[in-house]
C-alpha cells in the first residue's frame, strides 16, 4: 500500500506529457500516483524504480516529489510560520504546499517567521498536519544522568505546572514552575542541568547551575552592574523583589546570596539606602 507522508520505493507504470504514474505493481487498475514531469529523473522508462515522498497537492489529490520535506510522518522537528490564520497557521517543511497547523494543536500562540517544535500527523481524513503537542510522544530521557547539562526546546507551558522541554527536541523534560525565575516562550531554545531524572522517563530540569556555582557567577555580575553605577547602588537586599529583578534578573534570594557572598569577600559594603563597592 502506498504510504502518505513517507517516502515509498515505487514503480513507473506508464508516462505521460505531463509525468509519470507510479504504482507497487506493473498493473493498469492497481493504485498509482502522479510524479510531476519536472521532478522525474532522466532516462526513466517503465519499470523503473524511483524513490519518492507521497503527499497531498493544494486539490487534496495524493502526489508524489523527489524533493526531500524537512519532516515525514510521525517525526518531530523544527519548522517555520509562514502564515497565521484564523482556523491555524501555515509551517514551510519544504515543499511546495505549506502545512497546516490547526488551531486546536497549538499549545500557544504562534508567530510568523518564528520556529516551533512539531509532529506530524494524519488527520482524520488523512490529510498531513502537524500538532505542538508533544508530551505523549517523546521518548523516555537516555544517556543523562543528575547534574549533566542539557540543550533543548520548550514545546509547551502550563502554569502551575512550569515549561515542557524536549531536550534534544528527542526526550521528555520539565523546568518547575519553582525553578522558572524568567519568562521562557514556547519555541525558544533553553539550556541548563538536569535535576533528577525519575522512574517514569521523564527530566526534571533546572536553568541554572546549582547554587555554590550560580552564586559565584550571580555574584560577579552584582558587582559589575554596582559597577556601572559609579560604585553605588542606589538600594539594598531590602529592596521589592520586582525592583530586584528587573535590574539584576534574579530572585531576591539568589540576590541576597550573591551579596552576602560579596560582603564576606569583602568587596561591598551595605548602608542604611546603598550597596557600596569598597576601593
Amino acid at each position: 500500500m502506498i504510504e502518505i507522508g513517507k517516502w515509498n520505493t515505487l514503480k513507473v507504470i506508464r508516462s505521460k506529457d505531463f509525468g509519470v504514474y507510479l504504482g507497487e505493481e506493473d498493473s493498469k487498475t492497481a493504485e498509482t500516483i502522479l510524479l510531476p514531469r519536472k521532478q522525474v529523473p532522466e532516462d526513466v522508462k517503465a519499470g523503473s524504480e524511483i524513490e519518492v515522498f507521497v503527499y497531498r497537492d493544494s486539490e487534496d489529490r495524493p502526489i508524489a516529489t523527489t524533493n526531500k520535506p524537512l519532516i515525514t510522518l510521525g517525526d518531530i522537528k523544527k519548522l517555520m510560520v509562514k502564515n497565521v490564520t484564523g482556523i491555524g497557521a501555515f509551517m514551510d517543511w519544504g515543499l511546495e504546499k505549506d502545512i497546516f497547523l490547526p488551531f486546536k494543536e497549538q499549545t500557544s500562540k504562534v508567530e510568523e517567521g518564528k520556529e516551533y517544535l512539531v509532529r506530524m500527523y494524519a488527520d482524520k481524513s488523512g490529510r498531513l498536519c502537524v500538532s505542538m503537542k508533544l508530551y505523549n510522544y517523546l521518548q523516555p530521557i537516555s544517556g543523562y544522568k543528575k547534574g549533566d547539562s542539557f540543550v533543548g526546546t520548550v514545546y509547551e507551558y502550563k502554569k502551575g505546572m512550569g515549561a515542557f522541554v524536549a531536550v534534544d527536541d528527542f526526550y521528555s523534560g520539565l523546568i518547575h514552575e519553582s525553578e522558572l525565575i524568567n519568562k521562557v516562550y514556547v519555541g525558544e531554545e533553553v539550556s541548563g542541568r538536569v535535576v533528577n531524572v525519575r522512574e517514569d522517563g521523564k527530566a526534571d530540569l533546572a536553568l541554572r547551575e546549582v547554587a555554590h556555582i550560580q552564586m559565584n557567577a550571580d555574584s560577579e555580575m552584582v558587582y559589575d552592574i554596582i559597577k556601572s553605577y559609579k560604585g553605588v547602588l542606589p538600594f539594598t537586599d531590602k529592596a521589592d523583589k520586582d525592583v530586584i529583578m528587573k535590574e539584576f534578573g534574579l530572585s531576591k534570594n539568589a540576590f541576597k546570596r550573591a551579596v552576602g557572598h560579596l560582603l564576606k569577600e569583602g568587596k561591598i559594603k551595605i548602608t542604611e539606602k546603598t550597596i557600596e563597592i569598597i576601593n
